[in-house]
């Protein structure tokens, strides 16, 4: 085998890459720090549960709620403790999967970018602990809440490291676009939510969501690998950034109208929709998630055609509202979007249940 620092094509790219140290691939992390027999038997569930709210058949709705990032182990795992008690009281309407982003998307580029890059958000990256780190938070989620999780695949290289623990993956609003997101979307087991991009077009997220749904072949980790196609792939409405710079919603009774017409120009496997009530429709206010949430609902009401097509929330929550800056040490609150606290966010979910 030719030795790659002899290539002129490594040595090409060795001007502009710095090649650290060798991670440990998904495989070896995943043995290090194995899911239990037990509670992959009750992934299955689990996930069974979730599926069936997502075509309608069980009508329940699902709520993916969490921090904007988990940002810290100690204050995720206090906030999905209080969460599994929730669930309890809501069973029967709602279907909860706690929201476990462990890698952040920046617009720029620069800034905290997720546990993955920062396992300590005031030190520099360490990404050989952020792999290790993003496992072990899920897992200890999942140990603590009997709940399996949702993160964002921002990275789709990344998704071996916890395929086998998450129940819903979300792609993002710069990321649904891309081409290897959704063909790696449609081998993902469970569903996977194709947010609007930030340009707010309905028939790009829906060519993502229909990539997503259909058998794909390509490289995947010097792999050529084929799919059977994702038929839970469906779109998360996040609202849009306008020509005009500003927050624009796009959650409301006419926007939902226009997205099931828009579903039905094309073939599509259990057409859905998931209202992120934060981002853009909400103008990063959180509060007004409690508002956006009531509000789908009511459309829900007068329409059978929309609430044949909901099928679920997502929220940003943590246990102190707001957001802050890096450094300032308050537990449990964002540091980088703002959040719906803990006792906004368990009467928000109480009255979502009420309401169903």
């Amino acid at each position: 085998m030719q030795n790659p620092s002899n290539s002129i094509e490594f040595e090409v790219m060795t001007l502009s890459m710095n090649f650290k140290r060798r991670l440990p691939i998904p495989k070896e992390i995943r043995e290090e720090m194995p899911l239990s027999d037990s509670l992959a038997a009750t992934k299955e569930s689990f996930d069974a549960e979730v599926s069936d709210a997502l075509t309608g058949k069980s009508g329940k709705l699902l709520v993916v709620v969490g921090p904007c990032s988990a940002d810290r182990e100690d204050a995720v795992l206090e906030y999905v403790t209080r969460l599994a008690k929730l669930r309890e009281s809501v069973a029967d309407k709602l279907v909860l999967i706690p929201r476990v982003y462990t890698n952040k998307p920046r617009t720029k580029g620069t800034g905290y970018k997720g546990i993955l890059h920062n396992p300590d958000p005031s030190k520099p990256d360490d990404l050989l602990e952020g792999v290790k780190a993003i496992r072990h938070l899920h897992l200890r989620v999942i140990e603590e809440s009997g709940m399996f999780t949702a993160d964002e695949m921002l990275y789709p290289e990344n998704h071996q490291y916890l395929f086998d623990l998450m129940s819903y993956v979300a792609v993002g609003a710069r990321s649904t676009e891309n081409q290897g997101h959704r063909l790696v979307a449609s081998g993902v087991s469970v569903p996977v939510g194709m947010k609007n991009p930030t340009g707010g077009s309905l028939s790009v997220m829906l060519n993502s969501i229909y990539a997503a749904q259909q058998p794909q072949t390509f490289i995947y980790r010097n792999w050529e690998v084929e799919t059977t196609g994702n038929p839970l792939a469906h779109a998360v409405l996040r609202g849009r950034i306008g020509s005009d710079g500003g927050w624009h919603a796009n959650y409301h009774y006419e926007h939902l109208e226009r997205l099931s017409t828009a579903y039905k120009t094309g073939s599509f496997a259990n057409p859905a929709v998931i209202v992120d009530c934060n981002h853009d429709n909400s103008g990063k206010r959180p509060l007004e998630q409690m508002r956006i949430c009531n509000e789908v609902l009511d459309s829900m009401a007068r329409s059978k055609v929309i609430a044949g097509l909901v099928r679920g929330f997502m929220i940003e929550s943590y246990l102190e509202d707001g957001a802050q800056s890096i450094g300032e040490g308050v537990f449990g609150k964002s540091i980088t979007d703002p959040c719906l606290g803990w006792e906004k966010t368990s009467h928000l979910i109480m009255s979502l249940a009420d309401r169903l």
